[in-house]
Order: structure tokens, then C-alpha cells, then sequence
């Protein structure tokens, strides 16, 4: 009588993610909302660096966060634990991934780092740089040493 017992449990885990889904309530964002409650970044990162977490725990899977680095700043090489999906809500920002040509970013433009890869950018605009950035992993920012050429 296993298959019986293993519908009981395929139901009981779909109604938990369904009662998990009906708790959670809908966001809408302005990456410029001045209630936004934005923290410093990782020591690796330079002075005016801030992070703003919009969904999720960083220290858990699927974390939602804006990335906002002055004009002018540049993030030094480093990777993540995660793969990252981001699109640039303002500024410009130029992005260079180990072994692929630079890019640069521009609002609306959407990017994506696979896990591990290492990686810089520099916001090459005069106002600040502001990235969406949606984590699959826990949130992490590891120094890289070498060259990204």
C-alpha cells in the first residue's frame, strides 16, 4: 500500500506550499523609496557601498536585494556562492566576468553570473549605481585574487 501513502504525502506538501504561498503578500518597489533601509556592504567592497534586502532572508535561498554603489566606485573581483540575476535600475555600470568581455550595463539591462564565477564592476556614471540582484543560493561576496582577463 505505498502508493496510497505517497499520495497522502504529495497532497500534504502541496497544501503546505500552498498555505506558505497564501501568507507571503505582494510587493511593488521603487528602488528610489526613501523608507528603503539600506546597510553596508561586505568589507571587500568599497566605503558607500549599500545593500537593501526587498524579499527574503540572505542567509536563505532565493533573497531579493538592490546593490547601490556611488558614482564612480568600483567593486573589486570576487564571486559568490549563488548564481545572480540582476537588472540595472539606474546608473551605468560596466561589468567584467572571468574569461567573457566587459560589458556595460544600462537601466533595464539584465545580466546574469553563474555560481563561483569571479567577477568586477565599476559604475561609470556620475550618479549612483543601483542593481537589482536575485540570489538562488544564501548571500555571499568572496575576494578573488587573480586576473580576470
Amino acid at each position: 500500500m505505498k502508493a496510497p501513502r505517497t499520495m497522502i504525502f504529495a497532497a500534504l506538501a502541496l497544501l503546505a506550499s500552498v498555505a506558505s504561498a497564501a501568507t507571503e503578500r505582494p510587493l511593488a518597489i521603487d528602488p528610489a523609496d526613501p523608507a528603503l533601509a539600506w546597510s553596508g556592504c561586505p568589507a571587500i567592497f568599497p566605503a558607500g557601498c549599500e545593500l537593501s534586502v526587498l524579499h527574503g532572508d540572505p542567509a536563505r535561498p532565493n533573497a531579493d536585494l538592490l546593490l547601490r554603489v556611488p558614482g564612480g566606485s568600483a567593486l573589486p573581483a570576487h564571486s559568490h556562492t549563488s548564481a545572480e540575476r540582476m537588472m540595472l535600475a539606474a546608473g551605468r555600470l560596466s561589468v567584467k566576468y572571468l574569461g567573457a568581455p566587459e560589458r556595460t550595463l544600462t537601466g533595464g539591462t539584465y545580466a546574469y553570473g553563474p555560481a563561483g564565477l569571479p567577477h568586477s564592476a565599476t559604475c561609470v556614471s556620475e550618479e549612483p549605481c543601483v542593481l537589482f540582484i536575485a540570489f538562488e543560493g544564501p548571500v555571499d561576496a568572496n575576494a578573488f585574487a587573480g586576473s580576470l582577463d
